[in-house]
């Protein structure tokens, strides 16, 4: 079947899977959301409120944001989600909400949750990966030592090979059941180790296919670079790289602490360097797609267009598994369906965990909501599009 051109303001598209009662409760949140200094003083406030389990704090939280930006507590709530999503044709990526663990038992359930979820996508057509942090794998002091190549102790040593144990579990179990992981980034001050580790993994299981992901954070100044580089070796050793490309989710905490601890910072001097290096990165991939899986995963309107132009013009298959797209759950849907009803591969990044485990995630959502101001205003734009098409 022929698909129509891709056009992201068509708010009939984008905002067919809500109801009306659905669709003023988002545009009441996201109104809300718009408030930065709201946002900032009912921030630390949630958090304190579900940490000192205060009544009624996980309710109000699990009606507002939880509801918006989360799948479920759990995979079985999260199998609504993942359905509701494959009706209007998007993918969905699983990732379960743990991070900054520290205890044996916390990092081997978040091992054991994972494959769980990797189990899940295999007997769902709709979610072909899932995605998960190295944070919730592995103490983040033991990450930070290994950035350093400091020598281990012997207690870290085994850390360390704990940490490998587990993601290689995670990494073996998805490749034989088809399933792609892919890992997220982190703070500078941990991302060498993960970085080698990662690669470890995809030298390991990218064989044959694309299995294991990489996270490039593109408001570095020297990520585009290296994830030239790192296609260069994997082609140099028969594997593919499996690229998942971002803007970044650290700016501030990474400009502050480069001023404290007077060295240069990593990040881009300012948004337009970022985002010409974004699209760079993807026409890279775009270019190199049969030896690259890709993932554009961002809510700029300029880069997924920009994407799906470059795959038209190159006449490769719209739905070719190496070039994706993905947005998270809850964000950008006139991005999200209006690539699906193009014929586009897009996925929705779907977290789920009990409210108390997921609630940093939120956090920085709202935060990331408030702060993004062209981003919000045009999700705002465009839902109140909706309502007035609606006659609501």
């Amino acid at each position: 079947m022929t698909k129509k051109n891709l056009d992201f303001s068509n708010t009939e598209v984008a905002f067919s899977n809500k109801s009306d009662a659905q669709l003023m409760h988002t545009l009441r949140l996201f109104r809300l959301m718009s408030n930065q200094t709201l946002v900032n003083s009912m921030s630390g406030l949630g958090l304190l409120a579900v940490r000192w389990k205060l009544p009624f704090a996980k309710m109000a939280i699990r009606k507002t944001i939880f509801e918006q930006f989360v799948g479920g507590e759990n995979l079985m709530d999260a199998q609504a989600a993942i359905e509701h999503l494959y009706k209007f044709g998007a993918l969905t990526i699983l990732d379960y909400g743990a991070e900054g663990k520290t205890t044996e038992e916390e990092l081997n359930l978040t091992m054991k949750e994972t494959i769980k979820a990797v189990e899940l996508a295999a007997s769902n057509n709709s979610v072909p990966a899932v995605s998960t942090k190295l944070t919730g794998l592995a103490d983040n002091a033991l990450l930070e030592k290994l950035n350093t190549r400091e020598k281990l102790s012997q207690k870290e040593q085994k850390d360390y090979d704990k940490l490998i144990f587990r993601i290689n579990e995670i990494c073996s179990r998805a490749e034989s059941l088809g399933v792609s992981v892919l890992i997220d980034a982190e703070e500078s001050w941990m991302q060498i180790a993960i970085d080698e580790i990662v690669m470890q993994m995809m030298y390991r299981y990218n064989t044959d296919k694309v299995v294991v992901y990489n996270t490039y954070q593109i408001y570095r100044h020297d990520k585009l670079e290296q994830m030239i580089n790192d296609h260069k070796l994997c082609k140099s050793k028969g594997v593919m790289l499996g690229s998942k490309i971002v803007r970044g989710a650290y700016m501030e905490k990474e400009r502050e602490r480069a001023i404290e601890e007077k060295y240069t910072s990593p990040i881009h001097l300012n948004k337009e360097a970022v985002d010409k290096d974004y699209n760079l990165a993807i026409k890279y991939c775009v270019e190199h797609y049969e030896t690259i899986g890709s993932i554009c995963a961002t809510h700029n309107i300029e880069s997924n267009l920009y994407q799906a132009q470059l795959i038209e013009e190159k006449g490769i298959p719209k739905n070719h598994p190496h070039l994706n797209f993905c947005q998270l759950y809850g964000m950008s849907d006139y991005i999200t369906f209006n690539l699906a009803d193009s014929g586009y591969n897009v996925a929705k990044y779907v977290p789920y965990g009990p409210i108390e485990e997921v609630v940093p995630y939120l956090i920085r959502r709202a935060k990331e909501n408030s702060s993004v101001t062209g981003e919000m205003g045009r999700e705002l734009k465009y839902i109140s599009k909706e309502k007035k098409r609606r006659g609501l």
